[in-house]
């Protein structure tokens, strides 16, 4: 049985706020992409399935109170906490529309499309960005970031961390998830009638003295812990959830490692005029 959502976390609390220490995360290298693509002052930026909003926060700083930005986020409940965020950080250009991203109409023209980790879950990605392509004008700039879970790794080889990727890959593939999207978004950009687009890939080193990484993954398998058990994949015991971030802590301390998060790869490129 597949999920009800093809986001396969859900939208818990928790999981929520698993999304904003991710965003924080990923905020330097998805900030750099968005540089790169053209987001400057003023423009009006949609940003696609926005989750807990950090993407859509990122693009409202850069675009600046004479801009606008507008998240699209399935779940009341992300959209009404990033809502809230963008009004605690005073960014009042900044809001969020309930919507799925495949049905998201509007009667409003943007300068820049952005996404982070959200292509991976859809369907038909090709068709969702042309299909969202006819809210940008002229010219206008499509920007996403995806995964590259298979160069995921460790160095020296980190059995541990070997073995929850191979766990994660399996269960992603069972519910039908692109573990890969991020090397795939420039045929996708093709598919969708844009020009080939730029791609820049940026690669998160984790180690002993950098925790933030080994909190982040410990909470992404506790947010895919019953998909898990439901797909058959491992059980809840086997996973040891509770000591899974000492353990891989552990790991790279008493074997000098450093793990390679999976990269984000970026793609940008604009619509035909």
């Amino acid at each position: 049985m597949m999920p009800e959502s093809p986001y396969v976390f859900g939208h818990s609390q928790s999981e929520l706020s698993r999304l904003a220490k991710q965003g924080t995360f990923y905020a330097l290298a998805t900030e750099d992409m968005m540089l790169r693509a053209g987001i400057t002052p003023g423009m009006r930026v949609l940003d696609v399935g926005s989750g807990a909003g950090d993407v859509a926060l990122l693009a409202a700083r850069l675009v600046g109170a004479s801009g606008v930005v507008v998240g699209v986020e399935r779940s009341a409940e992300a959209a009404a906490l990033a809502q809230a965020r963008a009004a605690a950080d005073g960014l009042t250009w900044c809001r969020f529309i309930v919507s799925d991203v495949d049905n998201f109409m509007c009667d409003e023209t943007f300068d820049a499309m952005v996404g982070r980790l959200v292509l991976m879950y859809l369907p038909d990605p090709a068709a969702t960005i042309r299909s969202l392509a006819r809210h940008l004008r002229p010219n206008g700039i499509v920007a996403f970031q995806e995964l590259y879970l298979s160069a995921a790794t460790a160095i020296p080889d980190g059995p541990l961390f070997a073995q929850y990727l191979k766990w994660i890959s399996e269960l992603f593939g069972h519910a039908r998830v692109e573990i890969d999207m991020g090397p795939k978004l420039f045929a996708t950009y093709r598919r969708a009638g844009l020009s080939d687009p730029k791609m820049l890939g940026a690669m998160q080193i984790v180690s002993n003295v950098d925790p933030l990484g080994y909190e982040i993954f410990s909470a992404i398998v506790r947010s895919l812990s019953p998909l898990f058990e439901r797909f058959g994949v491992v059980t809840a015991r086997e996973l040891d959830i509770d000591t899974l971030e000492h353990r891989l802590r552990a790991e790279a301390m008493t074997g000098g490692r450093i793990h390679v998060f999976p990269p984000l790869i970026g793609a940008w490129s604009r619509i035909s005029t």
